[in-house]
């Protein structure tokens, strides 16, 4: 079953299976396109807990998901405005509210609890948003863009939130084999984030997989969904 709604100008796709009316999570997952329907079908293909999965686009991806302004790295390339926070605050106050309102009225459904995911920026949105609210417990960022200049400092210096309970992350293992030395950090970056968060007693995982950046975008993002819908 699918539901559109459109608000602040986002695009807000609704993917669940009917038969599902039990208590079940919710996975908010920020697209760059409109792969939400893709994401979805791998997820059951790959026989998923069941799930509701709220699929987010047209959104100004190098700004509402970076959490800190950043100059461009090459002349083609622009600026980051670091419009996590403000874009948060939307999805927290706007977005949300009218997403649960259909859940929890229209299809009587039960919330068991709320699940942020992402693929690149929207995989460093993810983790960034668990230390700005306590509304998400269980985080998953496939390729997420962990180069980000400052952002594992953040981390170090920062709580996140006691909510979260697992944390997915995994890279193509020839992402950071690139000639820009701001992107080939990626890897080493986020293995550290992978060993933060274990010490810090929270069910982490990081997978690698075959390929560059671009290489099964949507599959990587199913694994990741799927793995942080687990129970044990």
């Amino acid at each position: 079953m699918y539901k559109e709604l459109k608000l602040e100008n986002k695009i807000i796709d609704i993917y669940f299976n009917e038969k599902h009316k039990e208590n079940i999570p919710v996975v908010i997952l920020n697209t760059y396109g409109n792969e939400g329907k893709e994401v979805f079908d791998r997820c059951n293909k790959l026989q998923c807990k069941s799930f509701i999965l709220v699929s987010i686009s047209n959104l100004d991806w190098n700004n509402d998901m970076t959490p800190r302004f950043a100059p461009k790295f090459n002349k083609y390339d622009k600026e980051y405005l670091g419009k996590a926070e403000d874009y948060l605050n939307i999805l927290l106050e706007k977005i949300i509210p009218e997403v649960e309102k259909y859940i929890k009225v229209e299809l009587n459904i039960k919330i068991k609890y709320y699940a942020i995911a992402g693929y690149s920026f929207g995989g460093l949105f993810a983790v960034y948003s668990a230390y700005k609210t306590n509304f998400f417990s269980r985080v998953a960022s496939a390729s997420g863009s962990f180069w980000y200049p400052k952002f594992v400092d953040y981390v170090e210096q920062n709580e996140i939130s006691k909510n979260v309970e697992r944390i997915y992350f995994s890279l193509g293992n020839k992402e950071s084999k690139v000639k820009n030395e701001v992107l080939a950090t990626v890897e080493e970056n986020t293995k550290k984030l992978e060993q933060i968060y274990k010490l810090q007693g929270i069910n982490t995982i990081y997978e690698e997989n075959d390929g560059n950046h671009f290489k099964d975008a949507n599959l990587r993002m199913a694994k990741g969904i799927k793995w942080i819908l687990k129970e044990e």
